[in-house]
């Protein structure tokens, strides 16, 4: 076989990968990933170390393994000519990554220095492209997050920075147990930052086509920040997408609201805490942190509860909410006020419900997971001397493979229900129909991801 044939051979799997029909799920595999799956099914013997599985028969189809056969060899003698061919297309955008910091402005020295020592990370194209095998509960998510030791360093923390903290709220708004709360789900308060050096990380992602428009601004922040030495591009290390420091910023972000709160003339997220404290502050402020408001709290359902208006899209008057029957966690009334308020029920009917307030959307707007949202505020109660939920997360639910919401989200769509993207991801779109099946079903309408759940949606599926 000629250099001049592999190289063909490599073009036609190349376009093969990227194409955008039936298979466009192929998107999401590496080439080596991609033959590695050809080759279980079709050459047990030709890649070392493969287990034989059922073998393509006649049954299969002849085309699909005659197929499948001729991408496992020509993927094999291409391979060498992709390696050659990323390694050349990355130098070819990393040329294009310094017309554009330039551009911008960034100083022609540093981003010479920088670009000369960035790698490309096959590592992080992998992280970037893989999706969790299975969907976390909420029990899974916030016990580890909000643990008795996390609390007891977060309240150690606030008797050892009170002064700068009661500083930082009269100055932001932004009450210190939610800083703290921040600090300690990011980085477990400073414990770990990340390893990955941040330029080789977003080069990487800039010059791979799935974010690149995304991950090229971030990188021209990065070196902004290198430029405008707070820190230099070695020490630079965080996140494998790139966020760094205590708060983990991307470097937009720390461009546009990292502080020099201990006025050393450098903005140091990684080593300096009044840097860092006062950064997340000043961001916090920037996103619509209302001073006056809570994130939301734990509260009581009434027995008879309509969980068809639970989620964020269920927002109405705190007072219409009591007017409902919803009671503090501990029982007692609510006030009667008119501000928004959503209620959510992670765990479903078993577990916690909480009311939300504005202050909880603008965490989601810091991350947009609901988990995450919830464990901040929570955690920020807990440091400030909050107790533990009255209702505990319910660790009975059992994590749902990807595959299984899937083919839940074809069955509700199958029966007439919105459920959005069918992505594999149980999103709000995807709870919405859940629980507008249950409630069409006389069960529980909460929404709530379980075996009872997938199978009901599935018997119902299938008799149609």
């Amino acid at each position: 076989m000629t250099i001049q044939c592999a190289e063909t051979l490599a073009m036609w799997v190349r376009g093969f990968e990227k194409f955008d029909g039936k298979r466009r799920w192929l998107e999401y595999m590496t080439i080596h990933d991609f033959v590695r799956q050809v080759a279980r099914r079709t050459l047990p013997g030709y890649l070392p170390g493969l287990q034989r599985p059922e073998p393509c028969t006649l049954a299969s189809g002849r085309g699909k393994c005659a197929f499948a056969v001729l991408v496992t060899i020509l993927s094999a003698l291409a391979a060498p000519v992709l390696a050659q061919e990323t390694g050349t297309e990355f130098k070819s955008c990393l040329v294009a990554l310094g017309e554009r910091a330039r551009e911008d402005g960034v100083d022609a020295a540093v981003v010479e220095s920088v670009l000369a020592g960035t790698t490309r990370l096959k590592r992080v194209v992998e992280l970037d492209r893989s999706q969790p095998e299975f969907t976390r509960t909420f029990a899974d998510y916030y016990i580890p997050r909000v643990s008795e030791q996390r609390v007891a360093q977060g309240r150690a923390l606030y008797a050892r920075h009170r002064s700068l903290l009661s500083r930082l709220q009269r100055e932001y708004g932004v009450p210190a147990h939610y800083l703290l709360a921040f600090w300690g789900l990011e980085t477990n308060y400073g414990s770990y930052f990340g390893k990955i050096r941040t330029t080789d990380a977003l080069a990487t992602l800039a010059c791979d086509q799935r974010r690149s428009g995304f991950f090229t601004d971030e990188f021209v922040a990065a070196l902004r920040i290198i430029a405008s030495g707070d820190i230099e591009g070695e020490n630079m290390r965080g996140s494998w997408a790139g966020a760094i420091g205590n708060m983990q910023f991307l470097p937009s972000v720390f461009l546009q609201y990292a502080v020099d709160g201990d006025n050393d003339g450098r903005r140091d997220l990684w080593n300096s805490i009044p840097d860092s404290m006062a950064s997340a502050a000043n961001f916090l402020r920037g996103i619509g942190w209302q001073p006056e408001l809570r994130w939301g709290r734990e509260v009581r359902l009434p027995r008879e509860f309509d969980y068809t208006l639970s989620g964020r899209e269920g927002v109405r008057p705190l007072a219409e909410w009591v007017r409902l029957g919803v009671r503090d966690a501990y029982g007692g009334a609510l006030p009667m006020l008119d501000i928004p308020a959503a209620v959510l029920v992670p765990s479903g009917h078993r577990g916690p419900a909480f009311l939300t307030y504005e202050n909880f959307n603008v965490i989601l707007r810091w991350n947009r997971s609901e988990y995450y949202a919830i464990s901040v505020g929570r955690l920020a109660d807990r440091i400030a001397g909050g107790g533990e939920l009255t209702r505990p997360a319910d660790t009975d639910s059992e994590p749902v493979t990807r595959a299984k919401v899937q083919r839940l989200q074809g069955d509700l769509a199958l029966l007439g229900y919105d459920v959005g993207k069918v992505d594999g991801i149980f999103g709000p779109a995807t709870r919405r129909a859940l629980s507008r099946f249950q409630s069409a079903n006389d069960m529980i309408a909460d929404g709530h991801l379980d075996r009872q759940a997938l199978q009901a949606v599935r018997e119902s599926a299938v008799a149609m």
